[in-house]
């Protein structure tokens, strides 16, 4: 049931950016958009004109997947983000590093939905205290550490009443023991094991005070089971699921519902909290809390194909503590 998290991407290569000129009509927007994101280059020209070059050749896939999408090719839009300047080949080897060892344990129990109980048509957690705001994991693969917590603090509120931010950074900085390696990759279910033994700091007291420490074993999904999944999400509240973020179209997607057949649903790579669900002129979809900022999609969120092939997987491992 384990799945270990690197960053967000797998390796393909969008674009070659060396062989594509400048194009002076950009200039405008592309001061905007470097003054916006606060983006600094090296005083290397060489450098400067790389990132100019991809960032035009994005801009470009990002007119073409939204003329598709006003065509109704696509179920969701994508638009520029703070990743413009960067190929998804270099967001691979910056944060998609896979961590292969394996962390054994017995502690694990199966959540499965009561057919007998009907489910709501909605859920949404954030407007009941179950979850903090968009956090932002940088330029550090770390979203293993963020899933966990997110998951951690939903059902701490469930318990106390009380919505903690928890601190990431101990994680990486304090979970060795257990498989993690900080910026270079990590497990959710190995980060909440190790909390139930050395419990947890606050985001805002660490690395010195206010611990919360104990809790029963963490629960698992069947494996590619939605209906499980949306019994969890209904039931429990948010829930940790792994996800193929492995797409350009992912790394840009900005609103509607995000869906690709081409993901995989055993080879999770990114680390995501599903926060609720609904539907959209009759199509279900998750809602789903990233670690990216608020400025990635929509103010941090996104909305994925609910019941449709366990779309880039996120029923295949899909998990939370009982506290």
């Amino acid at each position: 049931m384990n799945f270990l998290l690197r960053g967000c991407f797998v390796v393909f290569v969008l674009v070659k950016a060396s062989t594509v000129s400048i194009n002076p009509e950009l200039d405008n927007e592309w001061l905007s958009w470097k003054s916006f994101h606060k983006k600094l280059y090296q005083e290397v020209r060489k450098d400067a004109a790389f990132r100019r070059n991809v960032w035009e050749q994005n801009l470009q896939y990002i007119e073409k997947h939204n003329t598709d999408y006003f065509m109704g090719k696509h179920t969701f839009a994508v638009g520029m983000n703070q990743f413009g300047d960067m190929t998804v080949e270099e967001f691979s080897n910056l944060l998609n590093r896979r961590n292969t060892r394996q962390y054994n344990n017995k502690t694990c129990n199966i959540f499965t939905a009561d057919d007998k109980t009907d489910l709501p048509q909605s859920v949404d957690w954030r407007p009941k205290g179950y979850v903090t705001g968009v956090k932002d994991q940088k330029a550090c693969g770390s979203c293993w550490a963020f899933c966990t917590t997110g998951v951690l603090e939903g059902q701490w509120f469930k318990k106390t009443g009380k919505l903690i931010s928890l601190s990431e950074q101990y994680l990486m900085d304090c979970s060795q023991s257990v498989g993690n390696h900080g910026c270079n990759g990590g497990s959710s279910i190995h980060s909440l094991l190790f909390i139930k033994e050395k419990g947890i700091n606050s985001e805002e007291s660490y690395p010195y005070t206010a611990k919360l420490r104990t809790w029963r074993p963490y629960m698992s999904m069947p494996k590619n089971s939605e209906r499980d999944l949306a019994a969890a999400v209904a039931t429990v509240g948010p829930i940790a699921v792994g996800f193929d973020a492995g797409r350009a179209s992912f790394m840009f997607y900005k609103s509607g519902i995000y869906y690709d057949e081409a993901c995989s649903k055993t080879v999770m790579d990114h680390g995501l909290l599903v926060v609720g669900y609904g539907t959209e002129a009759g199509e279900p979809y998750w809602i789903v809390k990233n670690s990216w900022g608020v400025k990635w999609g929509n103010s941090g969120y996104f909305h994925t194909a609910k019941d449709k092939g366990n779309n880039c997987g996120i029923a295949s491992y899909a998990h939370y503590p009982v506290v």
